[in-house]
């Protein structure tokens, strides 16, 4: 069994906003979406933010959440040093 397997890179806010604008950027589809970070409490399963999008078209709303959702499971929100 692979003991780093749920280990989050930390990361501050505002790498984690640079991390999901230039992912959202990089897909045609979400090219458009505006976001925010936000700081959560943990949850049930490991995570401390989350993304509030606005301007998502119809077609990119699965491709967006899809990207979140890869960023979310890597990364996790720590205090600027």
């Amino acid at each position: 069994m692979d003991i780093n397997r749920n280990l989050k890179t930390p990361a501050t806010l505002e790498e984690i906003r640079w991390r999901v604008g230039n992912a959202l950027r990089r897909h045609p589809l979400c090219r458009t979406v505006q976001f925010d970070i936000v700081s959560v409490p943990p949850t049930s399963r490991g995570g401390n933010w989350t993304v509030s999008m606005q301007s998502v078209e119809s077609g990119a709303i699965w491709e967006a959440s899809d990207i979140v959702a890869d960023i979310q499971a890597a990364y996790e929100l720590t205090a600027a040093a």
